[in-house]
């Protein structure tokens, strides 16, 4: 990376002029030039011509060449003191493409927060953004909450700028501003329509329609905030908790504009924000009920019923605000949601069913649907109500096809559905359920045709599922979350699928979430950055080691959303549930030693191992119990859980003293000590560590610039922690050197006792293998 030294640049400085145009503030002309420097020596040499014209400044020609990124960008705009620097790299941002800005959004927050000169030249970037996006708007009020040293309540007396920054978006005062009038749209319709007039001939009434443009009838900048029609925010119970009063869409205009295909924009002033803070809101608060609850199985019976409530208000404008496709959530499987493993807190995982759409703004809402079949007792079924068998989804029928849903008259049973699933879950108690036994139960009604399945069709699920071998685990009271992370994801969404009444269509997803409060997500999100940075450095080195960063959105200083692993299960559940030693959990879900499918999982193992165990020397990272780390479907080994880096250990005691993890079980994966896979493995982690460290610059940056103002207990240390993460890097061995250095840590972390010791302590208070 460039260094910011002078390098012959005595005075940086920016000439031209900054016009606000839009509320951006764009250079309409910039240099950056240096002034002439002086060559004459002590010494009584001659001194050189220097050209009369100014030189250009050696820093623009780096902002202007190709190799110029954001990563560089972040650094130069960390490190620079000069005002014009900073409005020269802020513009430079507008020409980046907007995820890659996104990535170092922590960065630009905290550097808005702390920094008051930065704040200024970051303030049109931000608004900006804020104005042409709801997510970017939303993740930017939720990291100025986060990032902010002090409260950012409403009524609090101190308003800085971040403050301000936040009220106005929360407000939603950064709406799109108008730039164009009705007349003006209208004849601008016309003229483009006498254009194509001789190609085709046209109705009036063709051309009136055409001419319907979903703009403000008077000439304001921006729409005006509509504050009736959202009495029912935030009310689960109301079943439009998350509907903001928008007309739009349901008016004449909207109904056209969605028969012709047409993107409809909503023009009445509802608040754009309010339906995804509410989604948001509740699914926190969700978290918060759930930590009051004592047993595992009080959390998960009260979850079912809390989804429950839930889905009455769904579908809605709302969408999980990972980095997923544009999509509307429909629904949420009460059944499917399950209470993660954690002593104190009650983080849950829950699976939301979605369709995807081309932008979750000005697309249609689906109209909400449920199956036809209704829960009517017939005379075979006048027993007790207690007696409906537990394995019987609450609302659907595995064998519904889709010509049963009647979507014309959706409106005439909108939350039947919901309301019996929620009747059920709170008489009987929550068990496995299976697809087989729900056809005696439900009966259809009178105006529908009964749906006839052959006996030979019965008599074969039945075979197939008593015949068919799984390694799935069974269903532990005290460890829920165990089977359903173990299901393969594919099995889970067709059997999600197969029940949901949105399942039919072509756009349906099923997506995945956890909901963590009560933990501070910020340093976990900052380990993701770094992981994410050094995947793409070996990517680009081409060193085969395996990293599986994970997304995180940091709501507040104590909660946020994850994106859980897909086809993983920790190493504490592999040894619970399978009651084997690792290497014998290989052999019986990828076959035997000399299987090809053995060895492709046992080098997955290494080259990941490897990755991992880099990632941990050069961020320390601790609390490695067998909770915490994962293994996928492939052999991959996956870390999770970042709460301590840095300078920051379990209870601050520093107890985990070893370089990185590596036991007896992960050696004995390998192949033992001397083995090929060892020492590939060693071979492998040299590669490594020579790739990050010619980028170490790229990778301190991201963890300097949290650093600053910041009281997260990983820089504990101050500056000594950046300090010391730099000397991890070894920038003044050589790569003999680096081998002794990789072999050494490779034995003391096979032979640390801390790290037995630290099992065994997490066995005996925590129960974790």
């Amino acid at each position: 990376m460039a260094s910011r030294a002078s390098n012959g640049v005595t005075a940086p400085i920016m000439s031209g002029y900054v016009s606000e145009k839009g509320g951006i503030r764009s250079l309409s002309k910039h240099t950056i030039l240096e002034e002439p420097a002086n060559t004459q020596s002590g010494q009584g040499d001659a001194q050189q011509e220097v050209p009369p014209q100014k030189k250009e400044s050696l820093l623009l020609r780096l902002f202007e060449c190709k190799l110029f990124n954001m990563s560089l960008a972040i650094h130069y705009l960390f490190k620079s003191k000069e005002p014009g620097v900073l409005m020269y790299i802020v513009n430079k941002m507008f020409d980046f493409d907007s995820s890659d800005v996104d990535f170092y959004m922590p960065q630009i927050i905290n550097m808005y927060v702390q920094i008051p000169e930065m704040a200024e030249a970051l303030h049109p970037y931000l608004v900006h953004r804020s104005r042409s996006s709801v997510e970017f708007s939303l993740k930017t009020a939720w990291f100025l909450d986060a990032y902010s040293p002090g409260s950012m309540s409403p009524g609090s007396k101190r308003k800085t700028h971040a403050t301000k920054l936040r009220n106005l978006i929360l407000t939603d005062q950064l709406r799109p501003k108008v730039q164009c009038h009705f007349k003006q749209l209208r004849s601008h319709a016309i003229k483009s329509e006498d254009s194509t007039k001789k190609k085709h001939q046209r109705s009036r009434s063709d051309i009136v329609h055409s001419n319907m443009m979903v703009v403000p009838e008077s000439a304001t900048e921006t729409w005006p905030v509509k504050e009736n029609g959202t009495r029912n925010l935030g009310d689960l119970s109301s079943g439009r908790a998350f509907d903001n009063g928008c007309t739009c869409f349901t008016s004449n205009q909207g109904i056209y504009n969605n028969l012709k295909g047409y993107e409809t924009s909503c023009t009445c002033g509802a608040p754009r924000l309010s339906p995804e803070l509410e989604f948001v809101k509740c699914l926190i608060a969700i978290g918060k009920r759930l930590s009051a609850m004592k047993s595992k199985e009080a959390k998960t019976e009260r979850l079912v019923g809390e989804l429950s409530n839930l889905n009455l208000n769904l579908p809605a404008r709302v969408w999980v605000p990972l980095n997923f496709s544009q999509h509307h959530v429909v629904r949420v499987p009460p059944q499917a949601g399950v209470v993660l493993n954690s002593k104190d807190k009650a983080p849950y995982l829950i699976y939301v069913e979605a369709l995807e759409v081309e932008n979750i703004h000005t697309s249609p809402l689906y109209p909400k649907l449920s199956c036809t079949l209704r829960h009517v007792r017939s005379e075979e079924n006048l027993g007790d109500s207690r007696s409906v068998p537990e394995s019987m989804p609450p609302s659907y029928n595995s064998f519904t096809t889709v010509g049963n849903l009647d979507i014309e008259n959706a409106d005439c049973w909108s939350q039947d559905d919901d309301e019996i699933s929620l009747a059920y879950t709170r008489r009987a108690p929550i068990t496995e359920r299976d697809t087989l036994s729900q056809l005696s139960i439900d009966s259809v009604t009178s105006t529908e045709s009964p749906v006839y399945i052959a006996a030979a069709d019965i008599r074969k699920r039945l075979f197939d599922n008593t015949h068919i071998q799984t390694s799935s685990f069974r269903r532990d009271p005290e460890d829920p979350s165990a089977a359903a992370l173990k299901e393969p994801w594919e099995e889970k969404v067709a059997r999600v699928r197969e029940s949901s009444p949105y399942g039919h269509l072509s756009n349906w997803h099923l997506l995945a979430l956890i909901v963590k409060c009560g933990d501070d997500l910020r340093q976990e999100l900052m380990a993701q950055q770094v992981l994410t940075n050094l995947q793409h450095i070996w990517e680009t080195e081409h060193v085969p080691l395996f990293v599986r960063p994970y997304q995180i959105i940091v709501l507040s200083k104590d909660s946020g959303f994850i994106e859980p692993i897909l086809h993983t299960v920790s190493l504490h559940q592999v040894k619970k549930h399978s009651q084997t030693t690792l290497l014998e959990y290989f052999y019986s879900e990828f076959g035997p030693p000399a299987s090809e499918e053995f060895l492709a999982a046992q080098k997955n193992f290494v080259q990941s191992c490897a990755a991992y165990c880099l990632i941990c020397y050069l961020i320390q990272v601790k609390d490695r119990h067998n909770g915490n780390i994962l293994l996928d479907n492939q052999g991959h080994l996956i870390h999770i859980d970042f709460g301590f880096i840095l300078s920051a250990s379990p209870k601050n005691l520093g107890f985990e003293s070893s370089p990185f993890k590596l036991t007896q079980e992960f050696v004995e994966v390998m192949g033992g000590l001397g083995s090929d896979m060892f020492e590939y493995f060693k071979i492998l982690m040299l590669q490594g560590l020579v790739a990050a460290r010619k980028h170490s610059d790229s990778i301190l940056s991201l963890v300097e610039i949290m650093r600053c103002g910041s009281q997260l207990p990983c820089f504990k240390s101050g500056a000594a922690t950046i300090q010391a993460m730099r000397n991890r890097f070894h920038m003044s061995l050589t790569e003999e050197q680096l081998q002794l250095l990789i072999d050494n840590m490779v034995e003391s972390s096979f032979h640390s006792l801390s790290t037995r010791l630290y099992d065994g302590f997490q066995y005996l208070t925590n129960g974790i293998l």
